[in-house]
């Protein structure tokens, strides 16, 4: 049974697609990674300066909004 092209060219789009979403997760767990590695650090080096909280907020919104990319993700993926 020989199927046809336009059916192979949307399984093929599909897998292109679902392969973009998985290099994405990918990228933003590394993300996340290296900015809490950061934040520890940051917090470990600068522990009693006022400059703390400005230096923080910032990474702790980005990893907030990578989080919610994840989710997001991870339900395209079917990965929870």
């Amino acid at each position: 049974m020989e199927s046809s092209p336009i059916k192979d060219m949307s399984e093929l789009d599909f897998m292109k697609s679902e392969n973009q979403k998985l290099r994405n997760y990918i990228s933003l767990i590394s993300a996340e990674m290296e900015l809490s590695q950061r934040l520890f650090e940051i917090q470990h080096n600068f522990t009693n300066s006022p400059n703390l909280k400005r230096l923080t907020v910032p990474i702790l919104d980005r990893i907030t909004k990578i989080k919610s990319e994840k989710a997001v993700l991870e339900t395209e993926l079917n990965l929870n």
